[in-house]
């Protein structure tokens, strides 16, 4: 696999300069830009060449929140994370940030070790969203009577209990949506969350301390995967389609969780490594999401166009 390129993007050198040598031994390939247009161009003419951005927000000629809001409008840039860098900033500019569809803020001085876990979990996240749209496409052009089957179908029920099951399951299940890019990120969050967070049993904490090292938080969901108590546990999912809409429903056999503080970017979490998915799939990739007491149970809604006469 290639490493990872990284657009450091900073109208000051310091800044830059201090920012390559924090990543530079951890084997990524570095691009720098020295304000937001100079950026852009680079964004614009290679699309697919980045894996994170650590975007400052205020720069000469375009800001932060301009290449951001540009970055949300493109079809190839648009899951590209971006790590918002601020000197100072307010309660206010960081949930702006955070809407605008920033996935983390790093504060100046920055830590190493924080910001190398925080890049390290940008590329993890943008890598695995790259695998689980290749396998939307996979599934479309090789499992083609699977996805035909998918779209003519009003309504089915599924049941998975690994999270490559869930991936698997939202590779396919997209392909019901008119736009399967736009939800198959969300889907394979919410399946993932069933089985991670549900079945299992991780808590927040839990995976704040265990994605340190992404090896960790693997072994720990082998680990509890292969306890007595939950190999006979499942993640269920129903889906119905009616003529202007499809709704997915997701339950997990746990003890449910308070979602309340997860729909939307809060800016008590803007410093984690984790804990936007919720809040980005409902922005990104549904039409409709809400969730069911005791809160393992979503059910997420794609309006549908109308059909052609």
């Amino acid at each position: 696999m290639s490493k990872a390129q990284i657009l450091l993007v900073d109208d000051q050198p310091i800044n830059l300069e201090i920012l390559s040598e924090y990543l530079r031994d951890e084997g990524y390939r570095l691009c720098i830009a020295r304000d937001g247009q100079e950026a852009w161009e680079l964004l614009e003419k290679n699309p697919l060449n980045f894996h994170a951005l650590l975007l400052d927000r205020m720069m000469p000629r375009m800001d932060g929140m301009e290449v951001l809001a540009r970055m949300k409008q493109h079809d190839e840039l648009r899951m590209v994370p971006v790590i918002m860098q601020t000197a100072k900033a307010s309660q206010e500019e960081i949930v702006e940030g955070l809407e605008g569809g920033a996935h983390y803020y790093l504060t100046k001085p920055y830590r190493k070790e924080m910001l190398r876990a925080i890049v390290r979990t940008a590329v993890d996240d943008y890598n695995n969203y790259r695998a689980i749209r290749d396998r939307s496409r996979e599934a479309q052009d090789k499992a083609v009577d699977s996805v035909l089957s998918m779209r003519l179908m009003d309504s089915g029920q599924f049941r998975f209990q690994t999270i490559k099951q869930a991936q698997d399951l939202a590779a396919l299940l997209s392909h019901s949506c008119p736009d399967p890019e736009r939800v198959v990120l969300g889907l394979s969050e919410l399946l993932i969350n069933a089985v991670e967070h549900g079945n299992l049993g991780i808590t927040y904490e839990d995976k704040s301390r265990l994605l340190k090292n992404r090896d960790d938080w693997w072994q720990e969901v082998h680990r509890r995967q292969s306890l007595p108590e939950n190999c006979q546990k499942w993640g269920r999912i129903r889906f119905t389609k009616s003529e202007d809409r499809l709704e997915i429903l997701i339950q997990d056999e746990g003890n449910g969780f308070d979602w309340r503080g997860f729909l939307e970017f809060d800016q008590a979490r803007a410093f984690d490594s984790h804990g936007r998915g919720i809040a980005m799939a409902k922005m990104l990739s549904f039409d409709r999401l809400e969730y069911h007491d005791p809160g393992n149970t979503v059910v997420v809604r794609v309006n549908l166009p109308p059909k052609s006469e």
